[in-house]
């Protein structure tokens, strides 16, 4: 008899429900995670006075109560829907452009309609048929994603789901102000409007349009250690500062894991929420079947972060905030801002500003603000930076995150109480992942999951892959996919 009917490799999103699921089905389930606390991503850290988010923006996908396909449904199914309580943003976010626009985007669509045919007039036509077109768009790319047969789905799909989102804002807008304030999700996803599926805006922006952003209360720490109390309660097991080195296997059949001390652990399947990279190098290189080194071979990593978390001696409006999330950008050239984050040689040019008082999660003292300021940027370009040289690299490139926050929130260096500074390198530190990417894969057209899908088709048997290295970055996704995996085993283990 096997030790345990399952192991989860990794308690971030996709993990920590993947393991909640399947011990509450009753599968017996470790958890093994290299970190001392749950989260991966989903997690805080303190310094000083404050507590400070480490990744979350914001939270897609909650939607208000009794709202049908939302993660208040999984949630539930969890087991933890009543020890969260969310925090809602009544704007999806404020846009600025120094000297060209600034605008706030409400969390709805007329809303929205109105803020930007006030702030573009001329445009509430086109702006109408572009809100449907996303609308019409997202609807049938969930139907294919759900299985329905292509003869059955709506054109428009295929019209319009792989063009690239800067031809199709092209299309509708003549304004490029208009077009920056509604590609802005963007950088949520990792690529510019000029690469960028536009399929996947649709299905971004619809999702914060009715669902709205949120977050939670305590941070996305205590959403993890939520799931895994629940995982706990259920009677599931979990091993912290435990790394798992090996995945041995017999005759093709995962048996279970090596843990770093030497013990082995036998399973009949192992759950592995690690990067794709470091999970085959588990395998015995042998054990490795052809198509996944043909695979990953032609695959890129994807972004990294890199991000100031601030404590301000002062309060949000004192600051000049109106909305918990905000992106500055120096112009709307985009593909410039995107190339920048290939190179420490350019200042960076745009930031996504949260601030977590606007609608307080409860990480700062009374009168003060807790505000993250990041941008995106590829890990390899930290490669080339000494050691020696690591420090004074950083707080220099971080100088010019200030610079560009300063153009919304003047005055914003004097307020400044304590300040840490996260890198690529950080990211890789900390998560483990190659190149310290956040979204897994770069997400361009060939990586979808019209061509890629690594979450479906294991190729190894007993090995499932769960997690944004599997499928889709963010935190809906992931904690999405984890509970998806395991239902999915369950399923095969019943049959």
């Amino acid at each position: 008899m096997s030790d345990f009917d399952a192991i989860v490799i990794g308690a971030g999103n996709a993990g920590l429900t993947a393991a909640a699921t399947l011990q509450r089905a009753g599968a017996r389930t470790l958890l093994v995670e290299r970190h001392n606390v749950p989260g991966g991503c989903g997690t805080s850290f303190r310094r000083g006075r404050f507590e400070f988010e480490v990744a979350l923006h914001q939270l897609s996908g909650v939607g208000v109560e009794g709202q049908a396909f939302s993660l208040r449904g999984l949630f539930e199914k969890l087991g933890v829907a009543d020890r969260l309580e969310f925090v809602q943003e009544h704007d999806l976010y404020r846009a600025v452009v120094p000297g060209r626009h600034d605008v706030v985007l409400p969390a709805d669509w007329d809303g929205a309609t109105d803020a930007l045919e006030s702030a573009f007039p001329g445009n509430r036509d086109r702006i109408a048929r572009f809100f449907q077109l996303l609308k019409d768009v997202t609807f049938w790319q969930v139907a294919a994603m759900r299985g329905m047969p292509r003869e059955e789905i709506d054109p428009v799909l295929f019209r319009y789901g792989l063009r690239s989102l800067k031809e199709v804002l092209d299309e509708h807008f003549d304004d490029d102000g208009l077009k920056n304030v509604l590609g802005l999700y963007w950088t949520y996803l990792g690529q510019p409007p000029s690469a960028l599926r536009f399929q996947d805006l649709a299905l971004t922006l619809f999702a914060y349009f009715e669902f709205k952003p949120w977050h939670v209360r305590g941070g996305s720490q205590a959403m993890s250690s939520a799931i895994l109390d629940s995982f706990l309660e259920a009677g599931g097991t979990v091993r912290f500062n435990t790394a798992v080195e090996k995945i041995p296997t017999r005759g093709g059949k995962v048996i279970g894991v090596r843990l770093d001390d030497g013990e082995e652990v036998t399973a009949e399947d192992v759950v592995s929420n690690a990067s794709l990279p470091v999970t085959y190098g588990m395998l015995d290189p042998g054990e490795v079947p052809a198509a996944v080194r043909n695979d990953l071979a032609t695959r890129k990593l994807g972004v990294s972060g890199f991000v100031l978390h601030m404590g301000l001696n002062a309060t949000p409006a004192e600051l000049g905030f109106t909305t918990s999330t905000s992106f500055i950008n120096l112009d709307t050239d985009d593909d410039r801002t995107y190339n920048g984050w290939r190179s420490l040689s350019e200042p960076a040019r745009g930031v996504c500003v949260s601030s977590y008082d606007v609608a307080p999660i409860g990480f700062a003292p009374s009168g003060a603000t807790h505000v993250g300021l990041m941008t995106l940027q590829y890990g390899d370009v930290w490669d080339k930076v000494a050691p020696a040289d690591y420090a004074r690299t950083k707080f220099a490139y971080a100088e010019t995150l200030l610079d560009v926050a300063e153009h919304m929130l003047p005055g914003i260096r004097d307020a400044i109480e304590e300040v840490d500074v996260a890198t690529p390198l950080t990211m890789t530190r900390y998560l483990g992942h190659p190149g310290g990417a956040i979204y897994g894969y770069d997400q361009d057209a060939t990586e979808g999951w019209l061509f890629r899908n690594s979450e479906r088709a294991p190729m190894v048997d007993g090995l499932h892959l769960a997690g944004s290295w599997a499928g889709i970055g963010g935190f809906q996704p992931t904690l999405e996919a984890g509970a998806r995996v395991a239902r999915r085993l369950l399923r095969s283990k019943a049959a």
